[in-house]
């Protein structure tokens, strides 16, 4: 008896294995990847946080857009935050839009986030985290620099305040605001 119950024990857990493996299979099969460099950022129209209407990407088609996927818990984002908010204040005379894109939160945490980080670009609320997985992001902070024909000049996959991404982030800034 004991020899049996050992043989199905151990069938029992090759099977449960077996199920992993199968669906660690179908999500990568099935997971989205990110838009490339040099492609057009694809469109989306999303709500904003602040209640006061939707926003779509292509609407502003003719301006530069920085997309910045973030969350509130994400504890990268509360550092790139003040960046955001400065390069935003530095370049929108030039055109620029910094659109915040929340990720699957609770809108009363990204409220306060934003109320805490005195931030003043719009914010959308991506609830179903449909535009994010469009973009592939699977991570928080992500950020997309548009230039004014909606071309992606630059995804940092990652906060941009990181010694790798803080120099990339400002040339393609500058790049797109040109």
């Amino acid at each position: 008896m004991t020899h049996r119950l050992k043989a199905v024990a151990q069938l029992l857990a090759l099977a449960c294995v077996a199920g992993l493996l199968a669906l660690l299979v179908w999500q990568l099969a099935h997971q989205q990847h990110p838009p490339p460099v040099g492609s057009i950022a694809p469109a989306f129209t999303l709500g904003q946080l602040d209640g006061s209407g939707p926003v779509s990407l292509a609407s502003l088609r003719g301006r530069p857009v920085v997309l910045n996927f973030w969350a509130s818990w994400c504890v990268t984002c509360k550092g790139e935050a003040p960046v955001l908010e400065r390069d935003w204040n530095h370049y929108r005379s030039r055109g620029l839009v910094v659109l915040g894109i929340d990720k699957e939160d609770i809108a009363s945490d990204a409220r306060r986030f934003v109320a805490a980080h005195r931030l003043t670009f719009p914010i959308l609320e991506d609830g179903t985290g449909q535009v994010t997985g469009t973009y592939g992001v699977v991570r928080q902070p992500e950020t997309y620099v548009l230039n004014r024909r909606g071309r992606i000049v630059a995804h940092l996959a990652g906060p941009i305040t990181a010694v790798g991404f803080a120099e990339k982030f400002r040339n393609a800034v500058a790049k797109a605001v040109a």
